[in-house]
């Protein structure tokens, strides 16, 4: 009989692909989604992208908000995989209250998987939690670092991620649990989407589309294929070694603003009418960092070290990417191009 494991935010952007590439490796899969109608959905999406095993995976109601539901969700699990953050923003806009819900979320997870015996949670944090307060030009992102949690100009959501991870770290500490714990940091998360949904990130893209930014600033993004950030996750969960340990998931190299709007020209240029041309100088940036939400958090974004390790994934779980940033933001636009057809 397979292991099972426990997915959370079953029908999102990476939760999809980290049940196909569990299924595919034989797991039987227990994906929670807020409401049952939406299993259905899921199903049609792994019968269009033929993934096999297809009565290996069941699902369960849950709100993660919520204290029902989650000691009969675990019942039998083996691994859990927390995917789907508490107040997810797609297209949303993020609250102060944000943090307090994602870390009670967290909290919820971890001590129902301790009720249930579970080997091992492997929790999906944020890169915005472990390096966008490197400011030093010399010193490399590494899992050792953390992002200041009172950092001026991060976003709500990105503050919510690094909240929570430390919250999960200090309890299971605080406890002497025996839980297993692994948290992946991942990058902008790009790539092809299995169907409709994408994560925040494709944002970075369709703001270039649809020009929505006037000019360029000449800032750069680590970004990561989900492809490759759940196999990360999957690696994540059963690599005995990865235990106790942060995984960052980034492509080999970031990719800038500028870059990203010439691949839209290359490969695209039928859709290249509203992608910006102009570059905002830095200096101007800086000023406009003054009035304007976005551009402070552009601004910080600009100063930040985007030299950031993804060696302890390499060598610990034995993971190489299988796509650069480049691919993984054409993968991005060919999702988000077949959406608008």
């Amino acid at each position: 009989m397979s292991e099972t494991v426990l997915i959370t935010g079953g029908n999102g952007f990476l939760a999809q692909h980290i049940i196909k590439q569990l299924l595919e490796q034989g797991f039987t899969v227990r994906a929670t989604v807020r409401a049952l109608a939406k299993a259905d959905a899921v199903r049609v999406t792994m019968i269009a992208n033929q993934v096999p095993h297809l009565e290996r995976l069941t699902f369960a109601e849950l709100d993660l908000t919520q204290d029902t539901g989650f000691d009969a969700a675990m019942q039998g699990v083996t691994y859990v995989m927390s995917v789907a953050a508490p107040v997810f923003v797609n297209g949303k806009t993020a609250d102060a209250q944000t943090a307090n819900a994602a870390t009670a979320g967290t909290l919820r997870i971890l001590q129902a998987a301790e009720r249930a015996h579970v080997r091992r949670v492997v929790m999906t944090g944020n890169l915005g939690a472990v390096g966008f307060s490197n400011f030093d030009p010399h010193h490399q992102t590494t899992e050792a670092d953390w992002t200041d949690v009172n950092q001026r100009n991060l976003s709500p959501y990105e503050k919510s991620k690094l909240v929570a991870e430390k919250a999960a770290w200090d309890y299971l500490r605080a406890t002497s649990s025996p839980l297993e714990f692994a948290v992946v940091n991942p990058g902008a998360m790009l790539g092809a989407a299995l169907d409709a949904h994408v994560s925040g990130s494709f944002g970075l893209v369709t703001n270039l589309l649809d020009g929505t930014i006037p000019a360029l600033p000449q800032m750069s993004v680590n970004v990561i294929d989900v492809a490759d950030a759940a196999t990360i996750h999957v690696r994540a969960l059963t690599t005995p070694a990865a235990a106790g340990k942060r995984f960052i998931a980034v492509a080999d190299q970031p990719i800038s603003l500028p870059a990203m709007a010439q691949l839209i020209r290359s490969h695209y240029p039928q859709l290249a009418g509203k992608v910006p041309h102009r570059q905002i100088p830095n200096w101007l940036l800086a000023v406009m960092a003054k009035f304007n939400a976005q551009a402070k958090e552009a601004n910080m974004l600009l100063r930040i070290n985007h030299d950031v390790s993804n060696q302890r994934a390499k060598s610990v779980l034995g993971w190489t990417p299988t796509s650069t940033a480049e691919q993984a933001v054409l993968g991005a636009l060919k999702t988000i191009i077949a959406s608008r057809a």
